[in-house]
């Protein structure tokens, strides 16, 4: 779809370059631009897509949060394995549903007509129409946005919006938290923790998600509500559905532990191969023992854009040709 978009490209193939440390496929020009430093090989989309039916059930299947009943444009921003923009488009058809990410993933063979996965550096100011989407969807971006740029971020996904548009966001603090205070800072999930968050800084905020809601609120959104959930990270609960989370997370805490650990804790925190794989299977360790309890925040956030109508995603004034563009004339490149 989108043929003509005159704002694409196609795709230049330093963005397929890869490096391998630890076994492990990353994608050059994010690492090397400290843009992302999680795999992107197949086990790495295996467990995204896996991740995406975790939130699933944390979310009741619901995709979209906002009382948005027919969606004309979504943007999904980092899309990842492109699981929720698919699903979207899916239960949507009318909707055009557009994907950004940093990393062309390989799709399946057969996708949704009105889906179109984009390449683009979220990091760089939105070349999109303003006024064009009537949601954006912001999941698991704290690894990818710079520290510096997230009021930025959050003032580009207002601009975009139509007056009364929406915007979701979902992250996941990976502070290990314990339900019943048994995991101390001595305990090598905590440690696990403490590492990460350092290894990230200063290219990146590991407390963004604590921040969401102040950060929308600042950028202009309204009605802006943010929750935060417990994601456990074994199945320990004595409520059964947190408990059926908690079980099915198991897997995804396996990898997730080690996939995000590799190349930051190696690069920034010179840790070697042997001392972060020991690192990581304690961390699994106690993460899996019910005892602990141990779960990670998970801020789920949503806010408004002023003005519009207020049955949310109903009025199509907003697809006038008298959207005004953003002066960025970097163009975004498109698969195909």
């Amino acid at each position: 779809m989108n043929e003509g978009d005159s704002q694409t490209v196609p795709v230049d193939n330093t963005y397929h370059e890869i490096v391998v440390h630890a076994n492990r496929d990353f994608q050059r020009y994010a690492v090397e631009n400290s843009i992302y430093f999680a795999p992107v090989d197949d086990d790495e989309i295996d467990r995204l897509q896996y991740m995406h039916g975790i939130f699933n059930m944390m979310f009741d299947n619901k995709l979209l949060f906002p009382p948005i009943s027919r969606p004309r444009r979504i943007l999904d921003c980092g899309y990842g394995c492109g699981s929720w923009a698919m699903e979207v488009a899916e239960q949507h058809p009318e909707c055009e549903v557009i994907g950004i990410d940093i990393y062309p993933y390989p799709m399946p063979e057969v996708i949704p007509p009105n889906v179109d996965f984009q390449l683009d550096d979220l990091n760089r100011p939105s070349t999109f129409d303003s006024n064009y989407f009537d949601l954006v969807h912001s999941r698991m971006m704290a690894g990818g946005i710079h520290a510096n740029r997230w009021m930025n971020y959050l003032h580009d996904i207002h601009r975009i919006l139509r007056p009364g548009g929406w915007c979701q966001m979902v992250e996941i603090y990976f502070n290990a938290q314990s339900d019943n205070g048994t995991l101390t800072d001595n305990h090598a999930l905590r440690v696990w923790s403490r590492s990460y968050m350092q290894s990230i800084q200063p290219a990146k905020d590991p407390r963004a998600p604590l921040r969401l809601q102040n950060w929308m609120t600042q950028a202009g959104f309204v009605e802006v509500e943010c929750q935060m959930l417990t994601l456990p990270l074994s199945g320990w609960s004595t409520d059964a559905r947190e408990n059926a989370i908690g079980e099915a997370n198991r897997p995804n805490v396996q990898r997730l532990l080690s996939s995000l650990a590799v190349y930051p804790f190696a690069h920034h925190l010179d840790m070697s191969n042997t001392d972060i794989q020991l690192l990581v299977a304690q961390a699994r360790n106690e993460a899996h023992n019910p005892a602990f309890k141990a779960y990670f925040p998970v801020y789920v956030c949503v806010g408004r854009k002023p003005g519009g109508s207020r049955s949310h995603g109903e009025s199509r004034s907003h697809h006038s040709s008298k959207s005004t563009r953003h002066g960025d004339s970097r163009k975004r490149a498109r698969y195909g």
